[in-house]
């Protein structure tokens, strides 16, 4: 399983306006994959799920300006920050601080992977596993719901142009893997397609989910 721009509640939002014009930061490798419960449970937190996702759709940011986003307190941030840096999910930005009075910060990756199915024999593992997962479907729920209420301040043609569905099929394994993959091809696409920003260009959400269905 993967996850670009998640975990994060807030990658549907439009980046701070210095972020937006900054040129996209540089990072050593594309995925992090996590296999250990600490780092799972570093991510099992809403604020560094919000934290990191603002890092990685916007770009670099200032301690002072995730404080903005988020509303949380300034060493809140902080010692979020701290948590995120040392399992390796986010990095110091020392090149973009201007007079060192405060501290910037960057994501070292652009998208996050795990793999539940190699913590089924390991309690501990499965259990991080299990509440990093819920606390990123939680995130999504509300980033929908924040979706829905902005709708009210979108220009009529972006909320025609916007897609909420779902569907199911009798697959066999193959062919639940197919679809998988078919959709991991589209979200390939239209990230690498997307990730400059451009003139008349916003910032667009999709989430998928593809998944066996408990038999009733």
């Amino acid at each position: 399983m993967d996850s670009p721009e998640n975990p994060t509640t807030d990658a549907a939002a439009s980046p701070p306006a210095d972020a937006a014009a900054a040129p996209p930061p540089v990072r050593e490798t594309r995925t992090i994959d996590v296999q250990d419960a600490g780092s799972m449970r570093a991510l099992a937190h809403p604020l560094r799920l919000r934290i990191l996702g603002l890092l990685r759709v916007g770009g670099p940011h200032s301690v002072g300006m995730l404080v903005e986003a988020t509303g949380a307190a300034s060493g809140s941030i902080s010692y979020h920050l701290g948590t995120l840096a040392k399992h390796g999910f986010v990095v110091p930005a020392p090149e973009r601080e201007r007079d060192g009075r405060e501290r910037w910060w960057k994501s070292a990756h652009e998208m996050t992977t795990w793999h539940p199915e190699q913590y089924s024999g390991d309690p501990e593992r499965r259990e991080a596993s299990e509440a990093m997962r819920r606390t990123v479907l939680e995130s999504y729920h509300r980033e929908l719901l924040d979706a829905l209420d902005a709708e009210l301040s979108l220009e009529p043609e972006w909320v025609e142009a916007s897609d909420s569905s779902d569907g199911a099929a009798r697959l066999t394994l193959d062919e639940m893997r197919e679809l998988a993959a078919d959709l991991s091809a589209v979200h390939d696409k239209w990230w690498a397609v997307g990730r400059e920003p451009r003139e008349g260009a916003r910032t667009v959400r999709w989430m998928t989910h593809v998944f066996p269905r408990g038999e009733s």
